[in-house]
């Protein structure tokens, strides 16, 4: 009985001493994070969403234009599909496998080729917020920071920072962080931000930025019309979506590439 008491004891100290260390969420930030989602939906459930487009890329002196096709499912599942006017098609998917987030990318019908593990922590539907780890302020495995208020543009936003939670010296917080930038008046996403890195630098960051405006309702849904991505300060996707439809009951094999 005493050493069942000894063990139990010190199965409570650990647990007590894992709960003082666990980082905790700042509740404005918890508060901003649920008002712009429901800005976003106004309340209206969302399991999935394809947005149409038509896009320019740019790389370097290198402008294409063609379509696009913007894909996700929940929060871990998206897919991009680009149709461009010299180099073809390329496709990008976001999925989970055994557990973890993982995903590939692939050109013009050929092998598929996996993302660095390290490059699949940020959020899947980066493209739609609506969809994005703002979502997750009841899961107790994501943080949520106030940062404060900031001029984004000519806009004054709400900076809140968002990430998984993890062991001690583990780099999944730093991978998966998310930078939301929310209007001040109407708590919309106007930009978010994260990091890329090296196949082989997990500790080397490329800064991204996604850019959004142009909001229309859809169905009760905000979906910004026009949003751009951009690398270390510039633009290299710039995309107009022509449509946007939700909940169509996307298959989970969509999220894969061969």
């Amino acid at each position: 009985m005493l050493r069942l008491a000894v063990v139990v004891s010190i199965l409570i100290s650990t647990v007590c001493a894992v709960a003082a260390t666990a980082p905790a969420s700042d509740p404005f930030a918890i508060t901003l994070a649920q008002q712009s989602i429901a800005a976003l939906t106004g309340g209206n459930p969302v399991s999935d969403i394809t947005l149409n487009a038509n896009l320019t890329s740019i790389v370097g002196a290198d402008y294409e234009t063609g379509t696009a096709t913007f894909q996700a499912k929940g929060t871990s599942e998206s897919r991009v599909d680009l149709n461009l006017s010299s180099s073809g098609t390329r496709s990008d998917v976001r999925n989970v496998a055994s557990g973890s987030p993982a995903g590939a990318w692939g050109t013009n019908g050929n092998s598929s080729t996996s993302f660095a593990p390290h490059n699949c922590w940020t959020d899947a539907a980066w493209f739609f917020p609506a969809l994005s780890s703002l979502t997750q302020t009841a899961n107790q495995n994501f943080v949520f920071k106030y940062i404060g208020q900031e001029q984004h543009g000519s806009v004054k936003t709400q900076h809140i920072r968002v990430y998984q939670s993890s062991s001690q010296n583990s780099p999944i917080p730093a991978l998966s962080t998310m930078e939301f930038y929310l209007d001040a008046v109407s708590s919309l996403p106007i930009a978010l931000g994260f990091n890329l890195h090296p196949d082989n630098a997990m500790g080397t960051n490329l800064p991204i930025e996604i850019n959004f405006a142009k909001y229309q309702p859809v169905n009760g849904i905000q979906v910004a019309f026009h949003f751009q991505k951009v690398f270390n300060g510039l633009v290299v996707l710039d995309a107009t979506v022509t449509n946007a439809s939700f909940n169509s009951g996307l298959a989970d094999t969509l999220f894969t590439l061969q």
